[in-house]
């Protein structure tokens, strides 16, 4: 009763948000009944591991800038680097990943290793081993641990994805024998089942952010201590004697609650350093067995789901034939085509890096802020990037319907001016936060961060102005991310199924590796203001190219429909 007591008194914001998300699952639940009807069964198997993996990450990945900052007291740009390069191997790794399933044709057999190994990841950073400061052997073990997640994530991610995509075609197939209208109505299914597969990665999105604040607010609260964002920074600052402006006065004020500190402040901050990462290496014990659920559940049902089968492929000699057959002109159209269509194809990768880049500063300047703007004495600063997959669940049916109701009245939307709009709606997020630093006059981070400590609190800014952030950058996810993939299959040329969408995956690890960028910008521009500024020129210059280009691929489109 009392880890209970404990755990209630040191997190009740938290659990009152939880509360809420009780509130909404029954709806959450009855648009997903709904919606699977007439899906082949092996859908909900799949998304559930699928969804029991995404926890485990997500859980991990909500904390792990900050984490990093926290336990080995680096700068931010330097934490940057890492969960960028991180956050880049995610997605490059997905192809060998696939080269390995692919040619061993198990992807069963590689979907189990891809768990395996990151749960291995996961239980090297849940144990709590500590040396000193800066780079250390500790690092090099957690950069190991790093690797092992991303590789294992490779494995793991697009080959599950392949075989929900056989399933669906295995479905079709079934359709086929009953005639020309029931097909129709398969194929139709296709996207919308991908859509509740996606659902699935964010209800595991929306509840795992919660687990590392809770479990780390929990240990502190055992050992007396209290949740504070920027106490483990002034802490390392004390221990490596880098104290700059107010932090010393800062640190005595934040410190003047623990008698223990009065009499060795040294002592202190190495102990709560300690206390405050050791609680967050206990929450990737969850991470591991999120991963041991989605083992067991893909074990359970593995028989249920199909092997995705190798295309048979058209041989040297029949493609040959094939070509000589055909006149001089339509070697050339065809040439010319293919050409078009590639070039149409990098184009719209090229915009979405950019997109990505601006996207997933949620987990790195957009964290930053987080920390250092925003007031998080209720609800800790991890717990906020929850919003992002709470709103792709509950927008992703009012946008589905939006679509349809605009096609129904023959206004269609095309996926090329979706993703054009999609990016207007990304710069309106960083409009919003630049108007914002501008009307409260914020300073430089470093600047704001030693200004003294009742002023500064009194200058941050309520956890509305995150929300309202991330509803921009929802809305403009749900227009580019799923919409990317279609366009990507309208426009890809059949015999470069693959390859384009292998294109996809590294146009996207691009952009996330360029987020490293973003920690760089938000500490060394002259004002906070300037950062989000860089984003939203990012962004509108992006949606002006495709704008500039939307008769050029919507013409490419059409033609290949």
């Amino acid at each position: 009763m009392d880890f209970i007591t404990n755990l209630w008194n040191a997190n009740t914001p938290l659990f009152m948000l939880v509360a809420g998300l009780i509130v909404v699952t029954p709806f959450i639940i009855f648009y997903v009944r709904k919606a699977l009807r007439e899906h082949p069964k092996g859908l909900i198997p799949a998304a559930l591991s699928n969804m029991g993996e995404r926890f485990g990450y997500y859980i991990m990945n909500a904390v792990l800038t900050l984490f990093i900052c926290s336990k080995f007291g680096v700068p931010d740009h330097v934490a940057g680097i890492m969960f960028a390069i991180f956050y880049f191997l995610i997605y490059v790794l997905s192809l060998p990943g696939g080269i390995i399933a692919d040619r061993t044709q198990n992807y069963k057999r590689t979907i189990i290793w891809g768990i395996i190994v990151m749960a291995i990841g996961y239980c090297i950073l849940a144990v709590p081993v500590f040396h000193g400061h800066g780079f250390s052997w500790v690092m090099v073990l957690t950069i190991f641990a790093l690797i092992l997640i991303a590789f294992g994530n490779g494995l793991f991610k697009g080959n599950l994805q392949a075989v929900v995509g056989q399933m669906y075609d295995d479905f079709e197939a079934e359709a086929a024998k009953q005639g020309p209208e029931a097909l129709a109505k398969a194929k139709e299914k296709r996207d919308p089942g991908f859509q509740i597969f996606y659902v699935f990665i964010n209800i595991g999105g929306v509840i795992a952010p919660f687990i590392a604040p809770i479990i780390r607010n929990w240990w502190l609260k055992a050992h007396d201590m209290v949740y504070n964002a920027q106490l483990p920074k002034l802490c390392h600052s004390y221990i490596t004697g880098n104290m700059q402006g107010n932090d010393m006065d800062n640190l005595a004020a934040l410190t003047a609650q623990y008698p223990e500190a009065a009499n060795d402040l040294g002592a202190f901050c190495d102990s709560y350093v300690t206390v405050f990462n050791t609680g967050v290496h206990f929450a990737f014990i969850a991470s591991v067995l999120a991963m041991l659920i989605s083992l067991t559940i893909f074990l359970c049902t593995k028989k249920g789901l199909p092997n995705p089968v190798k295309k048979a492929a058209v041989t040297t000699s029949d493609h040959e034939k094939a070509v000589d057959n055909m006149s001089r002109e339509e070697r050339e159209a065809i040439a010319k085509d293919v050409k078009q269509r590639m070039a149409g194809l990098y184009a719209v990768l090229g915009v979405c890096v950019f997109f990505w880049f601006a996207f997933h500063q949620n987990a790195e300047s957009l964290s930053l802020f987080a920390r250092d703007f925003v007031n998080s004495s209720a609800i800790p600063v991890e717990i906020w990037q929850c919003i992002n997959p709470f709103f792709v669940i509950i927008l992703t049916p009012i946008i589905m319907w939006l679509f349809a109701r605009l096609a129904s009245k023959g206004k269609e939307v095309t996926t090329p001016k979706k993703i054009a709009f999609g990016m207007g709606i990304a710069a309106c997020a960083y409009l919003f936060l630049m108007v914002l630093c501008v009307s409260v006059g914020y300073p430089k981070p470093s600047e704001f961060l030693g200004l003294p400590v009742g002023e500064m609190e009194a200058m941050k800014v309520g956890p509305w102005a995150l929300i309202v952030t991330y509803f921009f950058l929802t809305v403009a996810e749900l227009f580019i991310s799923p919409l990317g993939l279609s366009f990507v299959s309208k426009i890809a040329p059949k015999h470069l199924q693959g390859i384009c969408q292998g294109l996809w995956l590294s146009a996207t690890a691009i952009g996330n590796l360029l987020i490293l960028l973003g920690p760089v910008l938000y500490n060394k521009m002259p004002n906070l203001w300037m950062c989000w500024l860089v984003f939203l020129v990012v962004c509108t210059v992006a949606m002006a190219v495709m704008f500039g280009m939307l008769k050029w691929l919507e013409k490419i489109t059409a033609e290949k429909q």
